[in-house]
């Protein structure tokens, strides 16, 4: 499911979509905003994450985790 929403941006933004587009890096615009969102929504996520592991200390059993991570491809975000 889905929802039709309007959205005002820049030009420049909206140039750089149709860029995206026009090189075949997107199928669309709604394609562009969607990945976009995805993004932000990863990188909130990310940000709480990481909100919850200053507050409750160190976990001895997450070592090395950071780096293990590091090198995990995100290929839905390309």
């Amino acid at each position: 499911m889905s929802k039709q929403i309007t959205v005002r941006l820049p030009d420049e933004l909206v140039d750089f979509m149709d860029q995206l587009v026009a090189t075949d890096k997107a199928t669309s615009r709604a394609s562009v905003v969607a990945r976009a969102m995805e993004r932000e929504r990863r990188r909130e996520l990310a940000a709480r994450d990481l909100a919850i592991l200053a507050e409750y200390g160190d976990y001895p059993e997450f070592e090395g985790l950071a780096s293990a991570a590091s090198g995990t491809a995100l290929s839905d975000l390309d």
